[in-house]
């Protein structure tokens, strides 16, 4: 199992220095289908998604690392969000975990993720007064941009100390209907959807010192993608990260309250390393208060963040909410609610 543990950990590595260096001639924000990159769940994005180490009990952490989910504590988890991002633009997500036969079996998590750009208004040149035509003049010249992915993830925990996990997922996004040549008074227009398949790996390590945990994670592994005329390829991202329990790590033993305390660094494709760091502070597993900083962003800087635990009858029940402001860009409200079947 440690040899195993060992050849996924250096093909996570082999990997990331596939991806290409940040260097002079890095195309910086040149990816396609940037919505991958978009936190989704409403906790981690409250602690700025430098949640690479954690353990989760959520399977929303399947965006994350899917190695995340290899020790659920429940037989089945369900997790859904939405996302009010810039620009009037929704994410909604949906993301399933199942553990079957006490977790003998690994864990298997399907996801499913779905952008709503709104509608933008379609325009043509025109030899008329105004020099255009829009879709009062020619219907349907309006299009609806969206973004979808659906998957499957399996986390294991191979050992007491190594986790691994991967996913699988379906990519794609519909541009709409776009003009590319507009010759002699005639439009040419073609469609600009792209599709593709993708792959997540991921592994976190117990270092065995209290509740330290060390993680790498590479997302968005795929071919390039073609839309009307250009080839992108999709933002890939690696990332190393760290995660503790600060109250564990001072006292010895595990309590109710905890402060759990991240770290992630991160190299991606399209734009500068960052630092992630985040903080939870989890009060008699009843509320939790969080905060998270990125460096490296303009705009994005500090997160906040709160939720709630109860019970439903014996099923845990959770609501989370996550607050980012982006400067002249607005703010970015999240929320997520978590619902799990007990062993």
């Amino acid at each position: 199992m440690k040899t195993l543990a060992m050849v996924l950990a250096l093909a996570v590595v082999a990997l990331a220095v596939g991806s290409p260096p940040v260097a002079a001639e890095q195309k910086l924000a040149q990816t396609g289908m940037k919505f991958l990159s978009v936190g989704t769940d409403a906790r981690f994005s409250a602690m700025a998604n430098g949640v690479s180490a954690i353990e989760s009990g959520s399977p929303s952490a399947v965006f994350y690392n899917p190695a995340s989910m290899a020790r659920f504590d429940v037989t089945a988890r369900a997790a859904v969000g939405y996302t009010k991002w810039i620009a009037d633009i929704a994410h909604y997500y949906g993301a399933i975990g199942i553990s079957p036969a006490d977790g003998d079996w690994g864990t298997f998590t399907l996801f499913y993720q779905y952008v709503d750009y709104g509608t933008i208004t379609g325009t043509i040149r025109s030899a008329g007064g105004k020099g255009y035509l829009d879709s009062r003049d020619v219907p349907g010249l309006d299009v609806k941009p969206s973004g979808t992915v659906f998957g499957l993830g399996y986390a294991r925990a191979i050992s007491d100390k190594f986790s691994i996990g991967a996913t699988v997922k379906y990519a794609m996004q519909n541009l709409g209907d776009a003009t590319v040549d507009y010759t002699g008074g005639n439009a040419t227009m073609v469609n600009t959807t792209a599709n593709v398949l993708a792959f997540d790996l991921g592994l976190i390590y117990r270092t065995g010192f209290r509740s330290l945990n060390i993680a790498m994670a590479i997302r968005n592994f795929s071919r390039e993608v073609q839309y009307a005329k250009e080839n992108v390829q999709l933002p890939l991202l690696f990332k190393i990260g760290a995660a503790v329990d600060m109250v564990e790590l001072t006292e010895g033993e595990k309590r109710e309250s905890s402060v759990l305390v991240t770290v992630d660094a991160e190299h991606p494709r399209d734009y500068q390393e960052q630092l992630r760091f985040g903080t939870e502070f989890v009060y008699q597993n009843l509320l939790a208060l969080r905060m998270g900083y990125v460096t490296g962003l303009e705009e994005e800087g500090i997160s906040l963040g709160f939720g709630l635990m109860t019970t439903l009858g014996e099923a845990p029940f959770g609501l989370d909410y996550a607050y980012t402001p982006v400067g002249p860009l607005g703010d970015v409200h999240r929320l997520t609610f978590n619902f799990a079947m007990p062993r």
